[in-house]
């Protein structure tokens, strides 16, 4: 006699959790536990059946009442709802909670012909180089992508002109077979056809059986506004095709890289400008020009400005993808100091020290002048220590 577990224990949740905490609850499970992801676990494929029965109490307020009050005794004699064969039927019933793509992300995804589940084509990848000013204002660029195509030959069936596939012996044509695994039945793709239904006899010499072959596509990208370093854009349906007919294209992904821009630095939608500035516009301020995006502004450097000091701009940042707004400009000053000095600005800087009763260092002295100095004076200190 098997031991029923407590179905509150099964979905870690408490006796008085929420709904949307009990659907919160079985996703997670149903995520680490799905059998495409834990291909031969026997276990991992016992406790995803067995969350997605505690999840089909629980989540009926009727049954979880009973369940509450009388516990497993109150969902015998056909009150405990249907009982799940393969995977299919608890999709079925609960694959709303997940979303959709839930089974694509485990090779299960597609839609059904004939009974027999359609696969999308795989997806393809490539990649764009903007500029800071492009990346900020969008754009539009024709890219190139090595992607397949149905081949032309056999018109993608994979088989010879004048030959035809022949249905799979093993599967009837569905592409899916069902394996046990002691309680639970689960369908998989038939190891025969590879789930394609069909099995190719007389290959296309074009495309060696595989009905696609590899084509330079070009296709147009419209860039959008704000776009940063390592985003994406995917495009639906510019991927490789199906292996099925009549199935879905893949997608392309399109890889956003930015180039490093001289004046700004980028902080998600704000720019960042560092601004040199002397020491005398720094303590009498000034009116310098910067620039920005939309080129360049005027920005007033009130008297007493210390280095590395921020201004902030409103507006002259970059746009947001996804949301509304435009970041800002920072403009950070930095108090430069000249290495090199003519006679003028050095009189004037020793005569501003004088003022400010600073202690500056003196006038430059050659080397081997100081180092002269400093032997003269060591040996008069000695002449007169022996007097």
């Amino acid at each position: 006699m098997s031991t029923k577990v407590d179905y509150y224990e099964v979905l870690k949740v408490k006796r008085d959790a929420s709904d949307r905490e009990i659907s919160s609850s079985y996703r997670k499970l149903a995520l680490k536990y799905h059998p495409d992801r834990n291909p031969g676990d026997d276990d991992a494929m016992a406790r995803f059946k067995e969350a997605a029965l505690a999840y089909e109490v629980l989540s009926d307020p009727e049954k979880r009442a009973r369940y509450d009050r009388y516990g497993h005794a109150g969902l015998e004699g056909g009150a405990g709802g249907p009982q799940f064969n393969n995977l299919d039927d608890i999709f079925s019933a609960f694959g709303d909670i997940f979303g959709e793509g839930f089974a694509d992300m485990f090779g299960g995804g597609g839609r059904r012909r004939g009974g027999r589940r359609v696969r999308a084509g795989s997806d393809v990848g490539c990649e764009v180089t903007l500029d800071l000013l492009e990346a900020a204002r969008g754009c539009t660029r024709t890219l190139k992508v090595s992607r397949q195509k149905s081949c032309p030959t056999c018109s993608g069936s994979g088989s010879a002109p004048g030959s035809d596939p022949e249905v799979c012996s093993m599967c009837g044509g569905v592409g899916q077979v069902m394996r046990s695994s002691g309680f639970f039945r689960v369908q998989s793709a038939c190891p025969s056809c590879g789930g394609k239904g069909t099995i190719i006899r007389s290959p296309c010499v074009d495309c060696y059986g595989k009905g696609t072959v590899a084509e330079d596509a070009t296709i147009e990208v419209r860039i959008p506004a704000g776009v940063d370093d390592g985003m994406q854009i995917c495009l639906r349906g510019e991927g490789n095709p199906s292996p099925d007919p009549q199935g879905p294209r893949g997608d392309c992904y399109v890889n956003i890289r930015i180039k490093e821009h001289p004046l700004f630095k980028r902080d998600g939608q704000h720019l960042i400008c560092e601004l040199p500035i002397t020491y005398t516009q720094a303590v009498l301020g000034t009116t310098l020009e910067i620039p920005t995006l939309d080129g360049p502004e005027s920005l007033d450097i009130p008297r007493g400005t210390p280095s590395g000091e921020l201004f902030r701009l409103r507006g002259k940042g970059l746009p947001d993808p996804r949301h509304r707004g435009v970041g800002d400009l920072i403009v950070q000053v930095i108090l430069e100091v000249p290495k090199k000095l003519n006679t003028r600005q050095e009189e004037l800087l020793r005569d501003l020290a004088e003022e400010e009763h600073a202690n500056v260092s003196p006038r430059r002295k050659s080397f081997f002048k100081s180092l002269k100095e400093l032997f003269v004076h060591e040996e008069e200190a000695s002449e007169e220590n022996q007097t």
